[in-house]
């Protein structure tokens, strides 16, 4: 097993093969415990061993934790009826959480193609497959007030609630603690939305219901929303990358400066198809979010703000293509680049970004 300071004195090639042999071997694990509780759920030895069941003898025995026992124990009895599971499992074209999320809707008849269909999708992608073998019906909008925090017991120290404003009294009430929204996919082409509102939020709401009570009667929210989002989308495309259906007729630019015209703007993320461009040994780089437009010659290089100049980046490759930059022109290898002063305290290619 490689030590901490072993680890530290790998080379990035060898520390990528390493960590690549250290999941092979995981999936390889994590297969051979899905065969042995399957055969152990089978011969039901955790009763001897004093635990009333398999998911009993996963968390007290064993020690696992209750998310983590019943997806193993899920994933055991899905692999009794199909075993071709488990070399799935080894070879990392599947995972325990797809696995939970097939098991309900696979029988004898779709389970090959269901397993073939999951290979190294997303949870996102199994479960708009799980949408279209299953589907459900459309729900109805609803909206409700949530009730208030309940007041907190006098005997709580006033130490542990959040700070108040000076002059303010103390608030005894439990902060309120915002739930993730709830996506889940119905039919391959219906989504299950549910989230919190604030009262601003629900006043527009209503707002926008009285208002379009002409073209759409029924003041359904998920409509509503359906087009609050196109225009705000609309409007992010336009201010952020300059996309727009009806361009305004511009001056060419010369590109020597750093401001990056709506034209180029237009071009580049028309180009790229709206994702980042960055090109890394095992593919390209799909992120959509946080993108930045990123001197393919640095400005500081003479690199012009020429489409052709230019590609997207997410904001991660954008500084990690400035940090190798910084490194070359101070002709640092890695582990002096560490020690050496942080890129913003030295002039570095710069990097242009969207507002």
């Amino acid at each position: 097993m490689h030590q901490p300071t072993a680890v530290a004195s790998l080379s990035d090639h060898a520390l990528l093969a390493h960590v690549e042999a250290l999941v092979a071997r995981e999936r390889r694990a994590t297969a051979e415990l899905i065969a042995s509780l399957c055969e152990l759920d089978e011969r039901r030895l955790y009763l001897g061993v004093g635990c009333s069941s398999l998911f009993a003898y996963c968390t007290e025995v064993l020690h696992l934790s209750e998310h983590a026992a019943y997806g193993r124990i899920e994933a055991a009895r899905c692999a009794r009826k199909f075993p071709r599971i488990l070399e799935r499992l080894a070879d990392g074209s599947l995972t325990l959480t797809a696995i939970s999320l097939l098991a309900p809707v696979m029988t004898e008849e779709n389970a090959g193609v269901l397993l073939d269909r999951a290979r190294h999708t997303s949870k996102r992608e199994v479960e708009h497959l799980v949408a279209e073998v299953r589907p459900l019906p459309a729900v109805a909008a609803t909206v409700r007030k949530l009730p208030q925090s309940p007041r907190l017991p006098h005997a709580v120290s006033d130490a542990l609630l959040p700070p108040q404003p000076a002059g303010e009294p103390l608030a005894r009430t439990a902060p309120h603690v915002s739930q993730p929204a709830t996506i889940r996919p119905l039919t391959p082409e219906i989504y299950k939305v549910q989230f919190t509102l604030s009262r601003e939020g629900y006043e527009h709401l209503r707002r926008a219901q009285d208002l379009l009570r002409h073209s759409l009667p029924s003041g359904d929210a998920g409509r509503i929303f359906e087009r609050a989002l196109s225009v705000l989308v609309c409007e992010l495309e336009r201010r952020k990358h300059a996309v727009t259906e009806r361009p305004r007729t511009e001056r060419p630019a010369n590109g020597h400066g750093r401001h990056i015209p709506a034209a180029v703007k237009r071009k580049v993320w028309r180009r790229d198809g709206g994702r980042c461009a960055f090109v890394g040994t095992r593919g390209r780089c799909t992120s959509r979010s946080l993108l930045e437009y990123h001197h393919v010659i640095p400005f500081a290089e003479g690199g012009d703000t020429s489409a052709a100049n230019l590609q997207l980046r997410c904001r991660a490759h954008n500084q990690h293509e400035a940090r190798l930059w910084f490194e070359a022109e101070l002709g640092l290898d890695r582990v002096d680049a560490r020690r050496a002063p942080s890129p913003s305290a030295t002039p570095v290619a710069p990097v242009a970004r969207s507002p």
